[in-house]
């Protein structure tokens, strides 16, 4: 396998996500400099539970963390770099991976994408694009929302 491959994965996630990111649709922006809203936000084998420390981020049976206070620029977009446990259920055999999180919040709604770089298969994972929304809880089939965020980790 070419040593470049995973960095060209992730380069293509990156921007198929901005893409996919840009032409969503339509609506009232958050002010420039305003963070992530805290709260739970929820969808389809989805949810993101946000505190002023941390973000736990669930996708499907996988689950992530990034510090908090996630700052949105004037189109309220950010790209965060964090961990990624792509090997979750039924119990957690880890590792924790490096991983980014892009996404844009519209209104009340989070569109959101993650690479995960998993050093475990030497490949770039990606997860979504998956929409959640502030204050609705997440619908997750057999993987439920495992625990609150706790305060990240430097």
């Amino acid at each position: 396998m070419d040593a470049r491959a995973p960095h060209r994965a992730a380069l293509l996630l990156t921007l198929f996500a901005g893409a996919f990111l840009a032409c969503s649709e339509a609506s009232v922006f958050p002010p420039a400099g305003d963070t992530l809203a805290l709260g739970t936000w929820g969808g389809s084998n989805a949810g993101v539970i946000v505190t002023d420390t941390a973000v736990h981020v669930h996708v499907g049976c996988t689950f992530g963390d990034m510090p908090g206070n996630v700052q949105l620029d004037a189109d309220g977009r950010f790209t965060v770099n964090g961990t990624y446990v792509l090997r979750a259920y039924p119990i957690v055999m880890g590792p924790e991976l490096p991983a980014q999180f892009s996404g844009r919040v519209i209104g009340r709604r989070l569109l959101l994408a993650v690479a995960v770089n998993d050093t475990v298969e030497n490949q770039v994972v990606a997860l979504g694009p998956i929409t959640v929304e502030l204050g609705h809880a997440a619908h997750m089939g057999p993987c439920p929302i495992c625990r609150a965020p706790s305060a990240w980790r430097r």
